[in-house]
């Protein structure tokens, strides 16, 4: 019994220290020359990643974060399937016609820039759980009473992977960029709960910096 305490403490222990934050904005960058954002009405949106499952997840999620403020949406997964990537993207001009005849007024963009993988390794702990009352007790009693109430866990390697993302929004009828954001995703695992998080954050960073002018 005390042995399963000690394991328990331990995993709760780990799952508190994976609790933190595990995506965050690092910088954000506004035009000072952009026209008002409350001009927008319909935004294309792009995800420019190669996993086309990635990408749809990315962009539905993009898509109810603009829906939820009023926006109308178009996703680049319904007008360019399904090689619409990165590396492998329509040219600008074929790019800027459907959009424009989509009637959307705005550009969104999520770009993966950068991905980093850093291994360590995390430490084994020991735990000891002393019976109380027996103060007197010599050392022999006292280790041979003890040595079964200390349990080990043993260490191991860990790859941590930080992925750097950037997002941008470009005015249709410029093509200027309006407002751009980067940021940094921390071991991200379901890329639902990742996109989701990720929307909301991009969004709420936006709505901050695209308030209105002073």
């Amino acid at each position: 019994m005390r042995k399963l305490l000690s394991i328990a403490v331990f995993a709760f222990v780990l799952i508190l220290q994976s609790c933190g934050p595990t995506q965050k904005v690092t910088s954000s960058w506004v035009n000072p020359q952009r026209p008002s954002v409350n001009k927008y009405n319909k935004v294309f949106i792009a995800a420019l990643v190669q996993n086309n499952g990635y990408r749809s997840t990315i962009e539905n999620e993009l898509a109810a974060a603009a829906t939820a403020r009023g926006l109308q949406v178009v996703k680049s997964m319904d007008m360019f399937q399904p090689n619409f990537t990165k590396e492998n993207a329509p040219d600008k001009e074929a790019i800027l016609r459907a959009v424009r005849s989509s009637g959307c007024d705005a550009i969104f963009t999520v770009t993966l820039t950068d991905k980093q993988s850093d291994t360590r390794y995390v430490p084994g702990t020991t735990t000891y759980s002393p019976y109380m009352g027996y103060g007197g007790m010599g050392f022999g009693g006292f280790y041979g009473y003890t040595y079964p109430m200390m349990y080990s866990t043993p260490g191991y390697y860990t790859t941590d992977k930080t992925y750097f993302l950037e997002g941008r929004l470009f005015d249709v009828a410029s093509e200027n960029m309006v407002w751009s954001a980067q940021s940094e995703a921390y071991n991200p695992t379901k890329i639902d709960k990742f996109s989701k998080d990720y929307a909301s954050l991009l969004v709420e960073q936006m709505q901050r910096d695209l308030g209105p002018k002073k």
